[in-house]
């Protein structure tokens, strides 16, 4: 397989396993080392994978009893995407806890699987695929919003996070619309949404009050690659936009 990195896929969904596994074979950039469909199966393939994508609920052996071997492994370890019909910010937390670089809620799309797995694998996804069509290296900029925002624990339901979505969305393509947040990005964010610039400012301080309530500090500071924030150490607004912005832009650029 060369130096490609290896990847082990576990998922009960037979169907969706073998569809994944497919779709992972027939690309250049990674290889696949096996798809089985339940924990107990994937135990013997641990060692020598660089990437494990596993579904949580499965027979035998689910993806948390996976992940604590993991924990366990001496050495290399493998880098892992949790796949999952549910998505329940207890189940995303403990699966951060047990160091999940990613958790993506079915209906899967294979293809952002994909580019998550090159994403895992420190590599550009930018290569052909199908007919030759070729696969931008820019992930869907939303999707990734999405992912750290679930990782964190900025739950969906309430209007901060919409704000806050739309809000890093901008800085990452404006640029410098960040050095102007009172007079410019909580106005365009209120107009985008019908609201006024103020309800906007009180419902993100809203979002990253409750975020830092549920004391997952060590998830925050692992998704930001450094131990920046204490449980009693919130950003401001502006800091939380600049930071989620400034590793979007690292990301999408790398």
């Amino acid at each position: 397989m060369n130096n490609k990195k290896k990847v082990l896929i576990v998922e009960d969904n037979e169907e969706l396993c073998n569809a994944i596994a497919a779709y992972f074979q027939k690309r250049d950039d990674i290889a696949l080392l096996k798809a089985v469909y339940d924990g107990r199966q994937a135990l013997s393939y641990l060692k020598d994978a660089d990437i494990l994508i596993t579904d949580l609920v499965m027979p035998n052996l689910d993806g948390y009893a996976l992940m604590e071997r993991v924990a366990q492994m001496e050495g290399k370890k493998p880098a892992v995407i949790v796949i999952s019909a549910l998505g329940t910010e207890e189940m995303v937390h403990r699966a951060c806890d047990l160091g999940a670089r990613y958790y993506m809620v079915k209906p899967l799309n294979i293809e952002s699987l994909y580019r998550r797995t090159l994403e895992v694998a420190g590599q550009a996804a930018s290569t052909r695929v199908g007919n030759g069509v070729p696969v931008p290296s820019l992930k869907p900029l939303d999707e990734k919003i999405t992912n750290v925002f679930l990782m964190v624990g900025i739950p969906a339901h309430i209007k901060g996070y919409q704000y806050l979505r739309y809000g890093v969305r901008l800085v990452v393509e404006g640029g410098g619309v960040m050095n102007r947040i009172t007079k410019e990005l909580y106005p365009a964010i209120a107009e985008h949404f019908d609201t006024s610039p103020s309800k906007v400012e009180r419902a993100i301080r809203h979002a990253i009050d409750v975020a830092w309530s549920r004391g997952k500090i060590e998830n925050i500071n692992r998704i930001f690659g450094f131990h920046i924030y204490t449980k009693n150490d919130k950003p401001t607004n502006g800091e939380f936009i600049a930071l989620v912005a400034d590793k979007l832009s690292m990301e999408l650029s790398a």
